[in-house]
């Protein structure tokens, strides 16, 4: 892995940025100095939020399932800000419910979004780097790409894509100088969690908490980093533990009802507009 680096006037690109981990890493990273092109689907939210940032932010409207359009907005981020030093492909939807009752459209644009839309910033980001000699590509995954969730099967599936592919890179162009960082949230207190009671005895994270572990992730470029820490530990533990046991533990939890017992009129607003766009 590379050296430790410094994030003051590095040239970042932020996909999902308008709102909740994007938005808070955007914030974050500008405070260290970084200077920050943001994009999101939704036009009008990604400008409010470079607004409200308010730093000479880059706001770009950007639709991660199409690769002209990511390929665009790389372009234009570097057309504005210089060279791009660092892409995190954060953008997402996250669906929860039972697998057979979600629609096939809804099923196959969730893959477009987590896995193509990162698959898609990866093939418009490295080249470029590839000829400078540097660079990093931060993947957002989550703690669900690591463990099962009822209720979560296509959400889950995608981001155990996005952690394999990330960590696959790493090896792939290891001889390029890119470095490569997935990165595994709990919980997270955003829209994508609305509706859902969280598990039991596990604080949920809040959207700085994983800005700051992607801000430590480019200063101390690492494989993978967990938000909290403290699950790296757990996830390790659980891998010793036979299937019946850890199913049990997961039960108590309340980990197998977290996306199932939702309240479905807290998630609407969510639900509405993760199909509206």
């Amino acid at each position: 892995m590379s050296r430790d680096r410094s994030i003051e006037g590095k040239v970042v690109a932020i996909t999902g940025a308008a709102r909740g981990i994007g938005y808070a890493t955007a914030a974050h990273l500008l405070s260290q100095g970084a200077r920050v092109a943001i994009g999101d689907i939704d036009a009008a939210a990604v400008r409010s939020a470079a607004t409200s940032l308010a730093r000479g932010v880059v706001a770009l409207q950007v639709d991660v399932s199409n690769d002209e359009s990511v390929a665009a907005f790389i372009a234009a981020a570097e057309d504005a800000l210089g060279t791009l030093d660092i892409l995190i492909n954060n953008a997402g939807i996250m669906p929860i419910g039972h697998f057979l009752e979600q629609s096939q459209e809804l099923q196959r644009r969730t893959f477009d979004i987590n896995v193509y839309g990162v698959l898609n910033g990866m093939r418009a980001a490295l080249p470029g780097m590839i000829e400078r000699g540097s660079g990093h590509i931060i993947n957002v995954a989550s703690s669900a790409g690591k463990a099962p969730v009822p209720g979560g099967l296509v959400y889950g599936a995608t981001k155990a894509a996005v952690a394999s592919l990330t960590d696959t890179a790493r090896i792939e162009f290891a001889g390029d100088n890119i470095d490569f960082t997935s990165i595994l949230p709990a919980f997270t207190n955003t829209d994508l969690i609305a509706g859902t009671k969280g598990l039991k005895g596990f604080k949920t994270v809040e959207p700085e908490d994983v800005a700051q572990a992607i801000a430590d992730a480019i200063s101390h470029p690492v494989p993978e980093k967990w938000v909290p820490g403290s699950l790296a530990g757990t996830a390790a533990i659980f891998g010793l533990i036979p299937y019946g046991v850890r199913d049990r533990i997961n039960r108590a939890l309340g980990a197998y009802d977290a996306f199932l017992d939702v309240d479905q009129s807290a998630r609407k607003v969510y639900d509405d507009r993760i199909t509206q766009h």
